[in-house]
């Protein structure tokens, strides 16, 4: 088993969870991408391109944890590749976008932290498209007490990073508001 199993997996269910709340609630998204210019077709909606974009994060994610295959691995790294470069142009678009939509209706505005988060889950990725052995069934397997230890971990780390996009940005700009 490798070391980038959890991180890993992290990456992959995150990718699953944004995606499958970007396909159910996908306003905030689409609202953020005609922000910064992005032109849909006339026979598509953006909210429609969304819904298709967050269904397939869903099967990127959960393929991955599944198989945690090199294919799957790269699709999940070039997913955090662009969700990075969209954070990058909406910052730097200077549009009041107070969300990017990655969890749908949750509020996760655009800033710096977003972009490290992003570009380490693709780095992340990049290692375990790699070096492989990050299938989620197969490091359950090797774990003791079921797998337990290691899935509450996984829940505690799927946590802490969900929180990093929405609640630290805020906390951030709260604390340089009062600085000020």
């Amino acid at each position: 088993m490798s070391v980038l199993a959890g991180p890993f997996a992290i990456a992959a269910a995150l990718l699953a969870i944004g995606g499958g709340l970007k396909a159910l609630r996908p306003r905030d998204t689409a609202q953020a991408l005609t922000a910064v210019g992005l032109r849909v077709p006339r026979v598509l909606s953006a909210r429609l391109l969304v819904r298709v974009g967050g269904g397939v994060e869903v099967v990127i994610g959960i393929g991955a944890l599944v198989t945690g295959g090199p294919a799957f691995a790269a699709l999940v790294a070039v997913s955090y590749f662009a969700f990075a470069g969209f954070v990058v142009v909406a910052l730097r678009s200077g549009k009041p976008i107070s969300s990017c939509g990655c969890f749908g209706k949750v509020d996760t505005p655009p800033s710096p932290v977003h972009v490290a988060i992003d570009l380490a889950a693709a780095g992340i990725a990049v290692a375990a498209a790699i070096v492989g052995d990050v299938a989620l069934p197969d490091v359950l397997a090797e774990q003791p007490l079921l797998g337990l230890p290691f899935a509450f971990l996984l829940a505690v780390g799927l946590l802490l990073v969900f929180l990093a996009f929405t609640a630290l940005p805020k906390t951030m700009a709260a604390v340089r508001e009062v600085a000020a």
